[in-house]
Order: structure tokens, then C-alpha cells, then sequence
């Protein structure tokens, strides 16, 4: 399937496809009424934190009061009612996306805060949806694969920045990270409102394994989210809702009760409560698919013994990150466990192979059912060992050849076998 998307792809000029992903994009508008025109709509894009920047502004708004819509990688909320995104896209397509937007108005909710990804806007899906704000939390040479060059991926995301600025919509807001200077063209986008956020205006903070505590505008905070990376999207959310007149103190019990979304550095139990007292390591799911986030997770628990299990960031796509990836995991872990992820039409154990190529110190094997390899890892953790699985999050497929979807969960998956282990254990010691 995917060698027939590339030949057609080659034979058919560009400009076909972006007459037909624009007719679709207006046809997915009428059809439901055009309803961001009654809704507040959030943007948030970048290269990375783009799901956790999206909850994080839904979960001050609602502290704040307001009822809140959203449509991430990891899912679909309206309302009070929520269902996981199964679609294997970060950004639906037109008709999904205007349908989601419709629901969110049908149900009266004051906010949606959508997660829009570059490919989106290749193919239009940010198009007729008058935009209020707009969230990049940074941009790094990812995707290239699928652009072409890095340059080709800014002006991907540049488009949704544009599309803030000729939405109609009065007291629009554009936020980004000031501390990014891959951002500076966004800046000089014409937006009346332009705010920035920075590390600085968390002074002091600390980074620690099971939290982060901070300092802002004279206020502590503690929250449960780990990472620097994170401490960058909370203060982006911040900037936001000080905009729509939020008060710190709602902004802090939000931020203090945010418990982190699945998928995102998930800590995995066991289902049996009563066997969480042997679990003597961590278990650790986490969407890690660039060399970039992968090495910021590691960097967490860097001062722990790492077993990495992971992946090659996907068939037909940044091929030349494998060898990189595994360069990471070697730097960084004490046991290297490479697997399957989603292969779709390429050889499995052709990437399994370039992944391993970049492991050259560390012990290392591959094993290419994904469940064998966490179970693998599971049985090799010592006391204070931190496994590391990454590359899914809460994907719930492997994608294989011709189209194929195997249904799969790395955080049920890890929880079975974690069970089962500790399960033995017990019978051990009786």
C-alpha cells in the first residue's frame, strides 16, 4: 500500500492534491455548519509537548471553570465524555475534525483546544477553522522525511500561524516559547497579541525523578509531570491562560492536580495493587520517537540503571534516525532490547538491524515480539532499575504490511507481564 501512495504520488503533480485536500476541507466545513465560528479554538503545534500542552490548557480553563473540548494524539474529549484517538493521526481528518468541533458546540463547551501536527496542513485539515489562539512549543529537524527539508517543515507549521492571524476572530493570541530561536519566524507574524514564555520565570525550580517544583510569579508549585521539557509546557499554558484573565491560584491548583496523560513517561503497576510492595524498578512508557525526545527521557533517569526497549521510529520513514536512536539507547542504558514497532511495508528486521548498528557498547539483543521483549526486560531489572519503553506511547496498533493493524497497548501489555513476574515472585518466596 505504501509503495502504491508513493507511485501515485510521483506521477500526480502536487498541485492535484492540494486542490483536492482544499475541496475536501470546505466540503468537512459545510457539512457540519462551519462551527468554529461558535467556539473559542485553541492551536497548539511543535515539534514536541504538543499533546501535553493541549491537556495542560484544558485542565486550567476547566479548573477556571469553562467546559472544555480537545482532539490530541492520545484523544478526544467533550465535555466530561472522552475516547481514546485510534486513528493513528495526531490531527483527524477534515470531516472528523469538523464533526469533533460540531460535537463540542452541540454540547455547549466555551473552549476546544485542538493538536495540529505539519502533516495536517499539508493536507489542509487546519483549513476553515477560524483559529482564537495559537500554542508552538518548539521546533527541532524532525519529519523531514515526509517534507523534504527542515525549511519545508517550518513553513508547514508556519501555515497554522497564518491561519491565526486572518481568522477573523477578535482578541486572537499567539504563544510560544521564547527560549526557541527556531521560532523567531512566528514572532514576526502580524498578531496583535504576541506573548512569549521562559525558563526563567520559573526560578528556582527542580527537576526531580517523580516531580518537578517550581517558582512562579512569586506562587510554588509542584507539580507530578517530570522533565525540563514538561516545565517548558506548563509555563506555555500559564502564558495562555493568563491571557483569558485566569487567576494564579487557579492556575496553580490546576497544575497540581494534573496527574500527566497516558502514553507520556507513564509509570506502569502492576493490576494487583497488593503486589506493587515487590515491585522493587520502574516500568516507564513513554511516546519517545525522535532522537531528540528519546534522549530527554533518558536524560531523567540517567542517574538509574536504564533498560531500553525500543524500536525504529517506523517503516518508510527517517531511516537515517535508526542508527541514532540506537546511539542513544547505547549512551544511556545498561541493556539494550530492540524490538518491533511499525514496520508497515518495510523488512522488520531490516530496521531492527540499523537500529542495533548504533549499539556498540552496551549488551544488546533483539527480539522482535514486541511482548517477548518487555517480558525480557521485565526479568532483567534489578533493584532501582528503570525500563524505558518507547516509541508507541498509547498507539493502539502495530502497523504492518499492506495496511495491516495488529491491536496492541505497550502500557497493558507491560502491566500483564509486569503482573505475571511479580506473580511468580510470590510463589518463589512462599
Amino acid at each position: 500500500m505504501g509503495k502504491i501512495k508513493n507511485i501515485i504520488k510521483k506521477i500526480v503533480p502536487t498541485w492535484v492534491f492540494s486542490i483536492y485536500h482544499w475541496k475536501l476541507a470546505l466540503l468537512g466545513a459545510l457539512i457540519y455548519r462551519f462551527p468554529a465560528r461558535h467556539i473559542k479554538v485553541v492551536a497548539v503545534t511543535g515539534t514536541k509537548g504538543k499533546s501535553s500542552t493541549t491537556e495542560l490548557v484544558s485542565a486550567i480553563l476547566e479548573e477556571a471553570g469553562f467546559k472544555t473540548a480537545l482532539v490530541s494524539t492520545v484523544r478526544f474529549k467533550i465535555g466530561n465524555e472522552s475516547r481514546p484517538n485510534r486513528l493513528k493521526m495526531t490531527t483527524p481528518g477534515r470531516f472528523t475534525l469538523q464533526k469533533l468541533i460540531r460535537e463540542a458546540v452541540d454540547a455547549h463547551c466555551d473552549y476546544i483546544v485542538l493538536e495540529i501536527s505539519s502533516e495536517a496542513t499539508k493536507q489542509f485539515r487546519h483549513k476553515f477553522i477560524a483559529l482564537d489562539a495559537l500554542l508552538v512549543t518548539n521546533l527541532s529537524p524532525e519529519h523531514i522525511e515526509s517534507h523534504g527539508s527542515f525549511a519545508k517543515y517550518k513553513e508547514a507549521k508556519l501555515k497554522i500561524a497564518h491561519a491565526l492571524a486572518t481568522s477573523w476572530k477578535p482578541n486572537k493570541v499567539l504563544v510560544t516559547n521564547g527560549d526557541d530561536p527556531a521560532l523567531d519566524d512566528f514572532r514576526k507574524i502580524n498578531i496583535a497579541t504576541k506573548l512569549e514564555s521562559h525558563l526563567a520565570e520559573a526560578e528556582p525550580h527542580a527537576l526531580l525523578v517523580d516531580g518537578l517544583f517550581f517558582t512562579y510569579a512569586g506562587q510554588k508549585i509542584q507539580t507530578k509531570l517530570v522533565g525540563e521539557f514538561n516545565l517548558y509546557n506548563i509555563l506555555l499554558a500559564i502564558t495562555y491562560a493568563k491571557s483569558q484573565n485566569i487567576g494564579p491560584d487557579k492556575i496553580k491548583q490546576a497544575i497540581e492536580k494534573f496527574s500527566g496523560i497516558p502514553g507520556r513517561l507513564e509509570q506502569v503497576t502492576p493490576t494487583d495493587p497488593t503486589l506493587a510492595r515487590l515491585q522493587d524498578f520502574k516500568v516507564i512508557v513513554d511516546y519517545a520517537h525522535t532522537a531528540d525526545s528519546l534522549q530527554k527521557v533518558y536524560e531523567i533517569y540517567k542517574d538509574h540503571k536504564i533498560i531500553a526497549v525500543l524500536g525504529g521510529t517506523g517503516g518508510g520513514r527517517d531511516s537515517d534516525r535508526r542508527q541514532i536512536m540506537g546511539g542513544l539507547a547505547d549512551k544511556y542504558a545498561s541493556l539494550v532490547i530492540i524490538t518491533d514497532e511499525d514496520p508497515y511495508d518495510e523488512n522488520p528486521e531490516q530496521i531492527a538491524t540499523q537500529v542495533a548498528s548504533g549499539v556498540t557498547h552496551t549488551p544488546k539483543e533483539i527480539i522482535m515480539e514486541r511482548r517477548l521483549a518487555i517480558r525480557k526486560a521485565i526479568e532483567k531489572a534489578e533493584t532501582g532499575s528503570v525500563i524505558i519503553i518507547t516509541g508507541k506511547g498509547t498507539d493502539p496498533y502495530i502497523m504492518r504490511a499492506n495496511g495491516a493493524k495488529e491491536p496492541w497497548s505497550d502500557a497493558e501489555v507491560a502491566r500483564s507481564e509486569l503482573t505475571s513476574f511479580l506473580q511468580q515472585k510470590v510463589k518463589v518466596d512462599e
